[in-house]
């Protein structure tokens, strides 16, 4: 296998993982917590931000999805209660999302619930090989 075959297939492969992965979060968020995993992944987003809170544009940037895919998956989030919208201050055209108290909870408590699951879709990794996992992944 040439470097350019294996690249594809390294790629191809990270894909269908991360989409199998993906699903399985999907569904126990879903069930557990009434979230799906890009919700959680919006809530995490916010948490980690100056204030608990960024523009549209700063999570769609975040989240690598485009500011009018966020804006959709942040109406419902609005609705009930996760999120809240406001303006900014210094300019009033500039729309920021801040996380919720309800949504701070339910962040915190489905954090434990990815970690749990985590757990158990990385049981066939030793420590060493977890380590190794995320420094590669942050290397991409």
């Amino acid at each position: 296998m040439t470097q350019t075959q294996q690249a594809g297939a390294i790629i191809r492969q990270l894909w269908l993982q991360a989409s199998r992965l993906g699903k399985q979060l999907d569904n126990s968020l879903g069930a557990v917590h009434g979230l799906a995993l890009s919700e959680y992944m919006v809530l995490q987003a916010l948490m980690q931000a100056p204030k608990q809170q960024l523009r549209r544009v700063d999570v769609a940037e975040a989240l690598g999805r485009t500011a009018s895919g966020i804006t959709r998956m942040l109406r419902p989030m609005e609705k009930v209660g996760l999120v809240a919208k406001g303006a900014a201050e210094r300019d009033g055209r500039v729309s920021l999302v801040t996380i919720s108290d309800a949504g701070r909870e339910i962040y915190l408590n489905a954090s434990l619930s990815i970690e749990q699951k985590g757990q158990s879709l990385l049981n066939n990794l030793e420590a060493k090989e977890r380590q190794q996992l995320l420094q590669l992944l942050n290397k991409l």
